[in-house]
């Protein structure tokens, strides 16, 4: 029995796929007993995989070494190819065909030694030839392949650059961070700063102060109540973003939840049409095997009856060549 949960998840993988919904409940159902919620969750995420992932994982879990060297002959194709050496390449394509080949037989091999019966069913090879020729071309693809956990074929289309990541241009304008903790008023409270215009008063008289003098004074105030109102208005905005994300956040855990179930009705109604299919293949071979006896049984049926025919008429000509009495 599995002891761990990479055991729990490769054994679900390296099962034929018909099987796949049951196990994962019940591994599931093990976990929360155990009250794993964490492994729950994370199993009840993992795809079905289709018939030709289960074969390339049959491929990557017991023959690890055959995608070793897949692995390897994919680094010597792309250094050739970047080093245009048109003699290696030859050769190395004409071994990526036989190595390839090498592979699709070898996974149909695993699969009828862990089924027999699928001796007599078509399977799927193009796609486990097309999913092990993409992860030659492509890295990524060739380490989902010898994750062992792929849930569907992959294809690949040509050579390409990885696309950059979206870059975005900070502005002076855009409003820094603001901590929660900053006290909501702490700016109410800030004396203007000192008119750098004052001019000392005489011992006499208090000096008045000039026109350019209040008027800078009234823009610094301007200024001071402008920059608390703005910062008022972003923690205003900032309380009211902080709920829509708390919301968002709910929603999203709710869409993931219903999305997993609806994949898992998916996953069990592909189980039971593949249910459905091998009961159609069963019945078709058993139509075939009664075919077989009914011509059969005509055939004796026929052998019969001129048999019959036979000693009748050989009684017959007994009856005829014997002298009246």
């Amino acid at each position: 029995m599995p002891t761990s949960t990479e055991d729990v998840i490769r054994a679900l993988y390296e099962a034929p796929p018909e099987g796949f919904v049951a196990g994962r409940a019940a591994a599931i159902d093990e976990a929360k007993r155990a009250g794993d919620k964490e492994t729950a969750k994370r199993l009840a995420a993992l795809r079905k995989p289709t018939v030709a992932a289960w074969l390339v994982n049959l491929l990557a879990l017991r023959r690890p070494e055959l995608i070793d060297e897949l692995v390897e002959l994919s680094t010597a194709l792309r250094s050739a190819q970047r080093s245009l050496q048109g003699e290696q390449l030859r050769e190395l394509s004409t071994q990526r065909r036989q190595v390839v080949s090498a592979l699709v037989n070898a996974a149909q091999k695993l699969a009828v030694e862990d089924d027999p019966g699928l001796r007599t069913v078509k399977l799927p090879m193009a796609e486990v030839e097309a999913t092990l020729t993409a992860a030659l071309a492509e890295p990524d693809i060739a380490e989902q392949v010898r994750s062992g956990r792929l849930v569907k074929a992959a294809t690949y289309a040509g050579f390409g650059e990885v696309p950059r990541p979206r870059l975005r241009l900070v502005t002076a304008d855009e409003p820094d961070e603001l901590d929660e903790d900053d006290d909501e008023d702490e700016d109410e409270d800030v004396e203007a700063p000192p008119n750098p215009f004052a001019v000392a008063a005489e011992p006499e008289r208090t000096a008045r102060p000039t026109a350019l003098e209040e008027r800078k004074r009234r823009a610094a105030e301007k200024a001071r109540q402008e920059r608390a109102e703005r910062r008022r208005e972003l923690k205003r905005r900032l309380t009211t973003a902080r709920a829509a994300e708390a919301k968002t956040r709910t929603r999203l855990e709710r869409a993931e939840a219903a999305e997993q179930e609806a994949a898992h009705a998916v996953d069990e109604i592909e189980e039971q049409l593949a249910e459905l299919e091998r009961q159609r293949i069963v019945a078709q071979a058993e139509v075939s095997r009664r075919k077989l006896a009914r011509r059969s049984a005509e055939r004796d049926a026929s052998a019969a009856r001129r048999e019959v025919g036979d000693v009748e008429a050989a009684l017959e000509d007994l009856d005829a060549d014997e002298p009246d009495q």
